[in-house]
């Protein structure tokens, strides 16, 4: 931004001093033809008296005179065809001049001043003065290079005053892209100071009350879940107490060790919802600081929902490498986004259909988890897809997924099995 400012200004400062010198330079050029044709003139003319009253002698040893202190040789042709003074031919415009007239004519390489007068008994005398084309732009040259040399200095003025113009306007720009960056890695304790033009003064206050929405609608979702997970407690508490009073030892352990899942998860939100720095400033810093074993995370929810496949008739297909294998993700957001595939598997497909759960590494680092069901599959209009909104769903099941994908710098995809039927979802993850 700063080149381009300084590049307006030079195109500005450029076009005006362009505009200006072209007609100066015309003017001094005139100016100085003037002055040199002026001073020929007046040499000339001061000869007419003498030739209109002296004779032969006396106005060839005027002109002999006049001639050594002058820049300018005089001619002057007497009625009987003698010439004195400077030697010159004869031209067409000294014949002109015979005539009794007085002008400026054009010449080889310059003009001749010419000027009839009439010698007593005589006739016409004609005087005849020369003016080079050199002697017309003498001087020029350093004129040309006096405003040349103007020109530069002004333009180098207009330069160092756009630098300084460019920097006090990039500076409070630099501040605000600082503060934004800040703001977009998760620290919505900055702020912009209201400083520079009032445009961008006026951006530093939307900026700021930007973050600070933002900060009290995170706020407040933290509060809300919170309080819902607060709320789970006591419907756990009551379930737990209810499980101990079963009979059945083996059938009161599974349940426990499910109570014992959903109070995990509870805690963790909790948690997460009440002290959400550390988060915050993992994910400002980057992913790499959060991993875990891909191999053991999935074994674990694929070992979990397995007794659950059991139970309706399921058959679940594993295809597990073995770990370690590691991710940039934390162990509880890949489990809640394994219990989030496996579980609309359940939600979304009859008793008794299977699905198959794969997990193998990337050629380039993480892994790429599959799970595909032989269900129905993907609607055709792919408008109420599975997870979305509807028929009693929170929508919450692919965003988990979703968000723990790009977390980890990887994706999310979900479209039809490899044969057409069912539903294929799938995981990438960096390592």
């Amino acid at each position: 931004m700063r080149r381009r400012l300084i590049l307006l200004v030079a195109a500005t400062v450029t076009l005006v001093l362009i505009s200006f010198a072209v007609p100066l330079g015309m003017l001094l050029h005139s100016a100085n033809v003037d002055r040199v044709m002026t001073a020929a003139t007046q040499e000339a003319e001061a000869l007419v008296p003498t030739v209109a009253t002296a004779d032969h002698d006396t106005v060839a040893a005027t002109v002999e005179i006049i001639n050594r202190g002058s820049d300018h040789p005089i001619t002057v042709y007497w009625p009987d065809g003698t010439i004195l003074g400077a030697s010159a031919e004869r031209s067409q415009a000294v014949d002109l001049a015979a005539t009794g007239r007085s002008f400026t004519a054009e010449a080889e390489d310059g003009r001749e001043i010419l000027f009839g007068v009439q010698s007593q008994p005589e006739g016409v005398a004609v005087i005849r003065t020369y003016v080079s084309n050199s002697d017309l732009t003498a001087g020029l040259g350093q004129s040309y290079l006096i405003m040349g040399a103007i020109a530069l200095a002004l333009l180098g003025v207009g330069l160092l005053i756009a630098n300084w113009l460019a920097r006090l306007l990039l500076i409070p720009v630099g501040e605000l892209s600082e503060v934004s960056h800040r703001l977009a890695k998760g620290d919505l304790d900055a702020r912009a100071k209201h400083s520079g033009p009032a445009e961008l003064r006026d951006v530093a206050e939307a900026l700021n009350s930007l973050a600070g929405t933002i900060q009290s609608m995170l706020k407040a979702e933290r509060e809300r879940v919170a309080d819902l997970s607060h709320r789970l407690r006591t419907p756990l508490t009551v379930l737990r107490l209810e499980t101990e009073s079963l009979r059945d030892e083996n059938e009161r352990l599974e349940i426990e060790a499910a109570v014992d899942e959903v109070e995990a998860a509870v805690n963790a939100t909790i948690d997460a919802a009440r002290h959400p720095a550390a988060t915050t400033t993992s994910r400002a810093t980057g992913p790499t600081e959060i991993s875990c074993d891909a191999a053991a995370v999935v074994a674990d929810r694929v070992r979990f929902w397995s007794a659950l496949a059991e139970d309706t008739n399921r058959a679940c297909h594993t295809q597990l490498t073995r770990g370690p294998l590691r991710v940039r993700v934390a162990a509880p957001d890949l489990s809640a986004a394994m219990d989030a595939a496996l579980g609309n598997v359940f939600a979304h497909t009859p008793d008794g259909t299977a699905f198959t759960v794969s997990l193998r590494p990337r050629p380039a680092g993480g892994v790429v988890i599959d799970v595909v069901d032989q269900g129905p599959g993907l609607p055709g209009d792919h408008v109420r897809q599975r997870g979305a909104s509807g028929g009693g769903s929170t929508g919450l099941g692919l965003d988990i997924i979703n968000r723990t994908a790009e977390a980890a710098g990887g994706q999310m995809t979900i479209g039809p099995g490899p044969d057409g039927r069912g539903t294929h979802v799938r995981l990438t993850l960096d390592g």
